[in-house]
């Protein structure tokens, strides 16, 4: 008990001190590399985008939490592809190993804890777009824009219901001839009861600095901030019926989520009210997931995502997000349905395949 306490108490002051490091980032739109917070599969987009508590053996969650790999996540590959408007998409691929002794599938209390690893990658690709001048003249030719992320991932199991986790994440944007190249980390908890029906996560992501900016200004490089963030999770399963209930607080580090419109005097922008700010930071999801896991539908609602996409006068989905997946063997079929604009519906499909049960 002594050593699970020290761990803690050692995970909070990596908190703290990162949270102390930067706390000069104050308001939305102040960081780059933003596709860092852009879901990485089709069961993190159904579950709207932030869930840092759900630990059922998918491996793409240990992308928000690495304290999320697990038993379950032992030699998984997974693969997400991602289409968000014409020209635009993305996908991530991860493989997940774990170094413990034989048997810990079955006994996740074992003397021998287990020390689990990933690798993954994520690839936006912003397609293919014409040269054009201030006036919007089309000019000769064509450029091409990419973001880059690889994660690397480590968690320790500390008895049956504490692990800790932490990721490594080079991170790296090519805009037609400009370049930028950061290194950022993230720092994970997570804790489960027994009957694994509460589970409470936390994790801070995008700890790090950017160490090239895309341009140099006199005295040296322009550097910017990554968007960090601080989030807390619960996730709750009935006993008796086939539903599990998350909610997840997200970007705890600051307050104030909103952006300052430079395009409209301040007279004539609204104020956010306090408790539309409060409900920015929180998504919701409900699971409707039978005990034996065979397959999962899933609704959530994420307000930010709803305030800041919908169109006034104008209905939309914007906000909320519907995925199901299915687990057939040595296969987890995943898909998610969501919407970013009012044209164009966001499609994320996943494969993963227990390498395990192929080889047996």
């Amino acid at each position: 008990m002594a050593k699970k306490i020290k761990a803690i108490s050692v995970l909070l002051l990596v908190f703290l001190s990162a949270l102390q490091a930067t706390a000069q980032i104050t308001g939305a739109g102040s960081s780059v590399y933003g596709f860092l917070n852009l879901p990485v599969s089709s069961r993190l987009a159904a579950l709207g985008g932030e869930n840092v508590t759900i630990k059922d053996g998918e491996l793409s969650s240990a992308m928000l939490n690495p304290a999320l790999l697990g038993g379950m996540t032992h030699n998984i590959l997974s693969l997400n592809y991602s289409y968000y408007l014409p020209g635009l998409m993305g996908g991530t691929a991860i493989y997940g190993h774990n170094f413990a002794r034989a048997g810990f599938e079955k006994k996740p209390d074992a003397a021998d804890k287990p020390n689990c690893f990933a690798a993954g990658i994520q690839y936006l690709d912003y397609g293919r777009m014409r040269y054009a001048d201030a006036q919007g003249n089309d000019l000769n030719g064509t450029f091409t824009a990419k973001d880059i992320q690889i994660n690397l991932m480590y968690a320790r199991q500390l008895g049956s219901m504490f692990t800790v986790g932490v990721a490594l994440k080079p991170v790296m944007s090519f805009y037609e001839s400009y370049s930028a190249f950061a290194l950022a980390a993230d720092v994970g908890g997570h804790f489960q009861t027994r009957d694994s029906a509460l589970h409470v996560g936390l994790a801070l992501r995008n700890v790090g600095w950017q160490l090239k900016g895309f341009y140099t200004l006199e005295g040296g490089q322009r550097r910017e901030s990554l968007p960090l963030n601080l989030e807390i999770g619960i996730s709750y399963r009935v006993k008796h019926a086939p539903l599990r209930f998350s909610m997840t607080i997200h970007n705890m580090q600051r307050w104030n989520l909103g952006y300052e419109l430079t395009n409209v005097p301040k007279d004539g922008q609204t104020d956010i009210k306090w408790y539309d700010m409060m409900f920015r930071h929180t998504v919701f999801a409900i699971d409707i997931v039978p005990k034996s896991e065979r397959f999962y539908l899933t609704l959530s609602y994420n307000h930010r995502h709803r305030a800041e996409m919908q169109l006034k006068d104008q209905r939309s989905l914007a906000g909320f997000a519907l995925g199901a997946g299915v687990r057939i063997k040595m296969l987890r079929l995943g898909f998610a349905l969501s919407q970013y604009t009012k044209s164009n519906l966001t499609y994320q499909a996943s494969l993963s395949f227990d390498i395990n049960s192929m080889l047996k």
